[in-house]
């Protein structure tokens, strides 16, 4: 690859990742998700324990003598926790001031506009506690610097995938586009999200076992230990990584073996598998010191609920009408929420080489992934509450099923893939900003709203049913605006390479 090459997919990534950053960040969602409890801890207190926020989550339970605690694993919480260590003098600062100046007025404390009770009960009491501003701003800067960055270069990740794939970067780069705004990756981005993050996480191990960006003349000797880390880290996020651990790291051996034998090393797997060691052992320790047991997760100890009571604390068999839904239902469908991955059944896709983008052994892992994601899902008894949440539990097969649908797509006539890109674009925008699934036509319901009322950014709405801002839709079209201008500003920027010496000398002398 040329150094010109290289300068311009560098100019390109780096537009790509700053594109994806601020339109993830504009899209932020105000929930206040129970992985945000623990993050403000650690932030504040550099513990687990969220006593101080009992009664404000269905999902904080108390152990005896030991604390509370939210009932699932920590990775979402420990990352969360380092941008809002961050910015927590200016969070503490800025409650310090709002909370003296609502002494000060004496006003009452603002009616939440929310069709749901549940909401408007969580912010009274998240309001007379003092914490309501606290949460807001926690919750923001962990979506704006977390979040949306770890997406976007997810993003700049399938950028490089595609690239190696196809060699052309304007297709890789409007796939890369694609991956990023017309996919469930957009949707739970606006919020902190295990769900998402194990995607990106796996997204991220893949890349570097896989590496189809090298010349293919002068492969390379992938980064196991990095890789490793990152794996063993879907586990610390979810247990539904163990998933990813498993599939990521029979790939990790098979690619090995394939590798030409001066890039092989008998010492390769050994510091992959000491990588998802490494990481698996933070959750471990974190068990332990919650819990007094290392091997006993938090499910084992929160009280019995609708769910937990069915088979090993919700885990069963598969059950058939629980994978229906999670694949097509109108709440959480996968494919309901995103139809542009519908492409990714389509079956000659698997094996025709003029239709498939993806390498054999890659075509497997992509299949073999997803399907045992959606029979643990299936599997997952709990997951019958995406009703009111939208698609999460199979969102991590995202990435692998974007480039299983990413051949069929090119290969369809220019003029009905960009309508189906566009669709499915504008499909997802629409989810991303609605956001309810719970009631009418589920996912339907954004593109219904969306369609006939306009564009509205989730935190605007939430200032507008709190009764701080007028129309929603009004600041929204003049955020939009101006991200658009910017953008445009960014991406009419053209890279000047360097002259070189030769160049200059001539410069110099005429």
């Amino acid at each position: 690859m040329s150094s010109k090459t290289e300068r311009t997919l560098r100019g390109t990534a780096w537009r790509l990742f700053l594109t994806c950053w601020l339109i993830y960040a504009l899209h932020f969602a105000t929930n206040t998700v129970r992985e945000i409890y623990p993050a403000l801890s650690l932030g504040d207190h550099l513990s687990l324990d969220v006593s101080e926020y009992e009664g404000l989550h269905p999902d904080i339970f108390t152990v005896a003598g030991r604390g509370a605690y939210i009932n699932n694993n920590p990775g979402a919480s420990l990352l969360g926790a380092i941008p809002y260590a961050v910015t927590r003098p200016f969070i503490a600062r800025a409650v310090e001031t709002i909370q003296q100046a609502r002494l000060r007025s004496g006003a009452p404390a603002p009616e939440y506009d929310n069709i749901y009770p549940l909401a408007r009960e969580f912010y009274r009491e998240a309001y007379a506690r003092g914490l309501d501003v606290k949460f807001a701003l926690g919750a923001g800067v962990m979506q704006a610097l977390l979040m949306a960055p770890l997406s976007a270069f997810g993003a700049v990740t399938m950028f490089h995938i595609l690239y190696g794939l196809t060699r052309r970067q304007r297709t890789a780069l409007l796939l890369a586009l694609l991956y990023a705004f017309a996919t469930p990756v957009f949707y739970r981005t606006a919020q902190l999200n295990q769900n998402v993050l194990i995607a990106n996480f796996a997204l991220f191990t893949w890349a570097l076992l896989w590496r189809p960006w090298d010349d293919p003349a002068t492969p390379r000797r992938p980064r196991y230990l990095l890789a490793g880390l990152l794996c063993g880290w879907t586990l610390v996020l979810d247990y539904s990584g163990a998933v990813a651990v498993a599939a990521l790291s029979l790939y990790a051996w098979a690619k090995q073996r394939a590798l030409p034998a001066a890039l092989r090393h008998q010492t390769d797997l050994v510091r992959y598998g000491a990588g998802v060691l490494a990481s698996v052992s933070v959750l471990l320790i974190c068990q332990w010191i919650a819990f007094g047991h290392p091997l006993l997760a938090a499910q084992h100890y929160m009280p019995p609920t609708q769910y937990s009571v069915i088979g090993y604390n919700g885990m069963t068999w598969p059950q058939p009408d629980l994978l229906w839904q999670t694949a097509f239902g109108l709440s959480f469908g996968l494919f309901t929420s995103a139809p542009l991955l519908l492409l990714a059944l389509y079956v000659p896709g698997w094996w025709d080489t003029r239709m498939r983008l993806l390498p054999r052994r890659e075509t497997l892992l992509a299949l073999g992934f997803t399907l045992a994601l959606f029979l643990f899902a299936a599997a997952n008894q709990f997951g019958r509450l995406q009703f009111n949440s939208g698609v999460r539990y199979v969102v991590p097969a995202v990435p692998f099923l974007f480039l299983l649908a990413a051949g069929p797509l090119l290969r369809l006539p220019r003029v009905i893939g960009w309508a189906v890109a566009a669709l499915g674009t504008y499909w997802s925008w629409c989810l991303a900003m609605y956001r309810d699934v719970e009631q009418g036509l589920g996912v339907l319901e954004s593109l219904i709203h969306i369609t006939t009322e306009g564009v509205r950014l989730p935190w605007l709405v939430t200032l507008e049913r709190l009764g701080f801002i007028g129309d929603a839709r009004l600041y929204s079209v003049l955020l939009l605006g101006l991200a658009a201008v910017g953008l445009a500003l960014l991406w009419g920027v053209r890279l000047r390479p360097r002259p070189s010496l030769t160049q200059a000398q001539t410069g110099q002398n005429s």
